[in-house]
């Protein structure tokens, strides 16, 4: 796997997602590209920062909120837009501007395969 840092993530282009890659551990082991792709998305949730409004995100009525709702998290608005970027970015948000807000949703499926990737149940 190689040593992406945060700052280097892939940039989604708006019509592109992050594709949910792979079985559960239990199943077989990973392929070095199902690695690097999920570990971009895991990458993505190890910062405080980001797992705070990922979880103020899901956890808001509709598993939907407007960037005025999520705000308040310690850091300034622009730390707070670069790290929902950085979110979209890794495939775990999906974003909609409406008038002069935007309004960011979890991406139910790529959760539920890192969920899957994650249960050991199998």
């Amino acid at each position: 796997m190689s040593n992406l840092s945060v700052r280097e993530l892939p940039v989604l282009q708006p019509e592109e997602t992050v594709a949910p890659c792979c079985p559960p551990l239990t199943e077989r082991p990973l392929s070095a590209e199902e690695a690097e792709r999920t570990a971009v998305m895991f990458k993505a949730l190890g910062d405080p920062v980001r797992l705070r409004l990922f979880s103020l995100i899901a956890s808001h009525e509709g598993g939907e909120a407007c960037v005025c709702d999520i705000s308040d998290v310690g850091v300034s608005q622009p730390t707070v837009s670069h790290h929902l970027k950085k979110l979209r970015e890794a495939g775990l948000l999906t974003s909609e501007r409406r008038a002069t807000w935007v309004y960011y949703k979890v991406a139910p499926e790529v959760v539920a395969a890192m969920s899957a990737l994650l249960d050991l149940r199998h």
